[in-house]
């Protein structure tokens, strides 16, 4: 019988012995695992710790999870590769736990991403310069002298000027534009050690100061530009007309966040390539957890477009493996299995003998059987898990399946 003192370890506490993550080992059965935590189990603040909310990113998986699985198949020292890093999840946890780990990614913007969160910190000048620019954009956009003369800068510096880009018209109020604009050309006149930081504040700020609604962040579909019934607030709410705020709120978060991640970091490396995994020569490395992307769900360029626009990041997404775009047809899931099985292919090919591919995915279309069948693995583990609740995504049912496949 586990008593209540027994449940609580570090930062958790498990009401129905869901698993504790830091209480996992290489030891630990996989069919005593109970990844089925509830919101008592794991409250948002603890799924989104330090860095992981840096940037709200849709499709990413739960940093808990990682860390179990890493536990289990990993020690201090070896490298784990994920090949579809998105937001940086599997990096930031295994620096944590001191090891090794390499990424990959087609999207220009989770590379940034992954980059300013994972990156070694002088907080005291991460400090400095945050609280810098942020001062600078005050001056210029928030005074009366520092308008007038953001205008006359207006005329000859292309960092403050967007008439050819639609998009930035469109989707932001003129006041929050130019204080948008005028963050990001202090950000590309200064000289500030962290750039790749200031650039996801900037990204951050611009997601919540676009013309929608304040509960479709994750999914709007046109500009609103006129007074509405905000079910989240329930009373009429009006369209974001300034950035500014979102400026100072998320420059003080990231100082906190980063500052605490900061203190957890090893000296374990991180390796981050912007690159099409379907080509890439992935390094020796001892296994593999990733969240491929899904057949038809998710458009990663276009969720993040405004960061797009504002930095000029190069798009690619025609090279997406299962892009939104792409449907849910037979031919597209066909595609998706032959090119998630390319990956790991190459992937497993480069991986130590016994080497782990743990592959977290929804796997509704049942595509992943077909995908293990072509690959020099045994199927170890399949174990499904009730994601309770997910960070971007609010609305119905959700079940994921850790596949845990071990090469031979």
């Amino acid at each position: 019988m586990i008593t209540n003192e027994e449940k609580k370890v570090g930062l958790y506490t498990f009401d129905e012995c869901p698993t504790n993550p830091v209480e996992v080992t290489a030891l630990t059965p996989a069919e005593s695992l109970n990844l089925n935590w509830g919101e008592k189990d794991l409250p948002e603040r603890i799924r989104t710790k330090h860095v992981h909310r840096l940037h709200p990113y849709l499709g990413k998986y739960i940093p808990q999870l990682v860390e179990v699985f890493l536990r289990k198949y990993f020690v201090r020292g070896q490298t784990v590769i994920d090949p579809f890093c998105g937001s940086g999840t599997t990096l930031v946890q295994a620096n944590e736990l001191g090891i090794n780990a390499v990424g990959y990614d087609i999207s220009a913007f989770n590379v940034l991403l992954s980059g300013a969160k994972t990156d070694n910190y002088d907080t005291s000048v991460m400090r400095r310069e945050v609280l810098d620019i942020l001062e600078k954009v005050s001056v210029a956009t928030q005074t009366e002298l520092g308008q007038q003369t953001l205008w006359k800068e207006c005329e000859r510096t292309p960092f403050l000027s967007v008439e050819d880009d639609e998009y930035l018209n469109m989707w932001f109020a003129p006041q929050a534009l130019r204080e948008l604009l005028t963050y990001r050309y202090f950000i590309e006149s200064g000289d500030y050690q962290y750039k790749e930081l200031l650039k996801v504040i900037l990204s951050r700020s611009a997601r919540s100061a676009r013309l929608t609604t304040h509960f479709d962040l994750d999914f709007p579909k046109k500009p609103v530009t006129e007074p509405y019934h905000c079910y989240k607030h329930n009373r009429t709410c009006y369209p974001t007309q300034v950035a500014f705020k979102f400026l100072k709120r998320y420059s003080n978060d990231t100082i906190r966040r980063v500052t605490e991640y900061s203190d957890l970091k090893t000296d374990a490396s991180v390796e981050i390539h912007h690159e099409d995994c379907l080509y890439a020569d992935f390094p020796k490395s001892n296994g593999v957890i990733t969240s491929p992307p899904y057949v038809g769900l998710i458009d990663y360029h276009e969720q993040h477009a405004y960061a797009y626009h504002l930095l000029g990041l190069e798009d690619k997404r025609e090279k997406e493996i299962g892009p939104a775009a792409g449907g849910k047809s037979k031919k597209a899931k066909e595609n998706y299995q032959k090119n998630i099985a390319e990956v790991f292919r190459r992937t497993i090919k480069s991986m130590e003998p016994e080497g782990r591919l743990i592959v977290v995915a929804n796997d509704k279309d049942n595509l992943y059987d077909g995908i293990a069948d072509s690959l020099d693995v045994e199927v170890e583990d399949i174990i499904q898990r009730h994601v309770n609740r997910r960070t971007g995504r609010r609305a119905g049912q959700f079940y994921e399946s850790i596949f845990v496949w071990r090469k031979i």
